[in-house]
């Protein structure tokens, strides 16, 4: 991740002293952008701690870990689509239900819905895509994950 910044830092380095200008002007939209995407996305993050924070784990692992991998994909997916969480956090979570005893096929469509399908997001996305687009993207990733969580099935022999 260092790098990126460090490649990041060089251009707009490079940016600047080619055009000084055009590079203050794009920071300063830059950070109008952010600052109106800012208060909305923390207000999000809060809710969504909120959340982890009032269903025990062991709710959680129960209902996840169902005799059924159907339905616990199902359960999986849908804890993934309400919360949303970055990958430097969903992966260790992820880990931890791996190490609790959770399918890998259900880890599968939990971390990929909680990256790319966005309920609690969506007032965030309408705003800044539309409507329509929201849904169509919210659906087309619910049905990646899905396809990602059945390859991940089949991969690891937990399907067939």
């Amino acid at each position: 991740m260092i790098i990126l910044y460090i490649i990041t830092a060089i251009l707009l380095l490079v940016s600047f002293f080619k055009s000084p200008q055009k590079t203050k002007m794009a920071l300063k939209k830059a950070w109008k952008k952010f600052s109106k995407i800012v208060l909305p996305f923390l207000i999000m993050l809060m809710l969504v701690s909120i959340v982890f924070f009032l269903v025990p784990e062991d709710v959680i692992m129960k209902y996840m870990n169902d005799e059924s991998k159907w339905f616990s994909i199902f359960l999986a997916t849908m804890f993934g689509s309400i919360s949303v969480l970055p990958g430097f956090v969903a992966y260790p979570l992820s880990g931890l239900l791996l190490e609790k005893g959770l399918s890998y096929m259900a880890i599968s469509a939990f971390t990929t819905t909680l990256m790319m399908v966005g309920i609690i997001t969506f007032p965030i996305e309408k705003a800044y895509l539309g409507v329509k687009v929201t849904i169509l993207r919210n659906i087309i990733s619910l049905f990646i994950a899905l396809i990602t969580a059945v390859a991940t099935g089949l991969i690891y022999g937990e399907i067939l």
